[in-house]
């Protein structure tokens, strides 16, 4: 069903309630005196478009505003998971000292406003818009990185991510023209139906593909094209990392899902997706995942800051999510969508601890952590321990099933040499995780730690993510069963 502008709107309702959410924020900025009242209408709009993503869920799939973006239940399910990552985040700002000493009003409309690109990278369904969309979220992080005024670390940070998304989004564009002047279109569905008749050059095609993975690499921070990270999670905000980290990162992947597969590869009746003449890329997505999960965690292990820290890891576990989708079955894309969503609950838990580490010492580093345990940081402390030790792959959590999942879909496909790469890396991983965990209960303070203090918001949060990971790793059927209804693309 393809429908005009006049009749998609109804299904934009989410998209408008953030819209009116941003300007409300922007707008209120000039009169409220309490500028903790921002962040709650920013709560409040960002939870209103999830109620709205549900309900437009059982709607018919369509084709909306021309072909330019689309209504489908993978679309709905990477919307579900964005509003949540923004639901944590801004209660994270509610409470976070950083936020609480920058311009709050430019802060809380930019984060809803990179919500709503997310949510139009997720319907993308036409090159033009997939880039539109995706600029649009990173000229949106860049402001959220630099938010900072008076630290030097942000503006550097939020410099350097401009520069290197600059270039790559540069280098994405100059792909997407190749596309263009070789099927004569934008819009998915046709250049599928193009490149299915083979009479494109394999290897002017290849180049293209190239190029535009640069950009959508870059987005998910995936090697070569991780070089940003480090930098800017440690100069930004740890609500902004930990959005850029879990939001930013599944919306990558969502656009990069939605374009290699239903739009340059078919489905068979098995499950298993056939790449279109002259488009062979899984051979060389399958390289770049081995190389980034093992550069991500060799790079970790020397480092001290924990943001730090957590970007080397985001960065290995866009290399481990990569693994299901090079091997082109929907069992590869069903387990690295079940990963996104344990992803989030580790990954928010994580940056959440640093946060109320940060809150009571101004300190990143893991000496911060010695004896977190014994100085009124017991609750962080262990649930710290769980969200490692998921992001590890550990029995019994939410980060050991998602493994086993992608394990399994490369093994069934008979990746043995990418398997084993990923169980080496985990095993690598395991050690920096553990270092962290050994310094909240092992290890003694100095004296210049300071105590920590939970406060009852961030005790709640920290508290549902936690039982999350762990709930999600002895009972994860219905997550699954979400995952399952959402694999489907509508391609008009």
């Amino acid at each position: 069903m393809n429908l005009d502008t006049t009749q998609s709107l109804p299904y934009l309702l989410p998209e408008l309630i953030l819209v009116a959410t941003l300007l409300t924020v922007f707008v209120g900025d000039l009169f409220v005196r309490t500028k903790d009242r921002l962040g709650e209408i920013a709560l409040l709009g960002t939870a209103l478009a999830l109620v709205a993503v549900s309900r437009v869920a059982a709607w018919p799939e369509a084709s909306l505003f021309y072909r330019m973006v689309t209504h489908d239940q993978f679309a709905v399910f990477f919307k579900v998971i964005f509003s949540l990552a923004t639901i944590a985040v801004v209660l994270m700002s509610l409470t976070s000292r950083e936020v609480r000493r920058s311009s709050q009003g430019e802060y809380y409309g930019m984060l809803v406003a990179g919500t709503l690109g997310m949510f139009l990278m997720a319907s993308a369904s036409n090159l033009l818009m997939a880039y539109l969309s995706l600029e649009f979220v990173s000229l949106t992080s860049y402001v959220l990185t630099g938010v900072l005024r008076h630290s030097r670390r942000s503006g550097e940070a939020a410099l350097k991510y401009l520069l290197y998304g600059g270039v790559a989004s540069a280098t994405m564009i100059y792909g997407m023209s190749w596309i263009f002047g070789l099927t004569g279109s934008l819009d998915y569905g046709a250049i599928s139906a193009v490149l299915g008749q083979g009479h494109v050059n394999p290897l002017a095609l290849f180049i293209a593909l190239v190029l535009t993975l640069a950009g959508f690499g870059y987005k998910i921070a995936a090697v070569p094209f991780h070089m940003w990270a480090p930098d800017v999670y440690q100069g930004a905000p740890i609500p902004v990392a930990a959005f850029l980290s879990v939001g930013s990162k599944a919306a990558g992947f969502a656009l990069l899902i939605r374009f290699f597969y239903p739009a340059i590869s078919h489905l068979a009746a098995n499950g298993v997706w056939t790449v279109l003449p002259g488009t062979q890329w899984p051979q060389l997505v399958l390289v770049l995942s081995m190389i980034t999960m093992t550069l991500g965690n060799l790079a970790a292990l020397s480092q001290q800051n924990l943001k730090r820290l957590l970007a080397y890891s985001s960065i290995a576990h866009a290399g481990y999510i990569l693994m299901g989708f090079v091997v082109l079955t929907n069992d590869g894309l069903r387990a690295m969508m079940f990963y996104l969503v344990t992803y989030y609950l580790m990954n928010i838990g994580a940056f959440l601890v640093v946060m109320i580490v940060a809150n009571s010492t101004e300190r990143e580093d893991i000496d911060a952590y010695r004896g977190l345990a014994w100085r009124g940081g017991a609750a962080p402390a262990v649930a710290m321990a769980i969200f490692l030790f998921s992001l590890a792959g550990l029995p019994p959590l939410a980060g050991f099933v998602g493994k086993f999942y992608l394990f399994a879909a490369v093994i069934e496909r008979h990746f043995y040499l990418l398997a084993l790469v990923g169980v080496l890396n985990s095993v690598i991983s395991l050690y920096y995780y553990a270092r962290i965990v050994k310094a909240m209960f092992l290890e003694q303070p100095q004296g210049g730690e300071g105590r920590v203090a939970v406060g009852l918001q961030d005790g709640f949060l920290m508290g549902s993510l936690a039982g999350a990971t762990l709930l999600l790793g002895v009972y994860w059927s219905p997550v699954m069963a979400m995952v399952d209804r959402s694999l489907r693309f509508f391609l008009g």
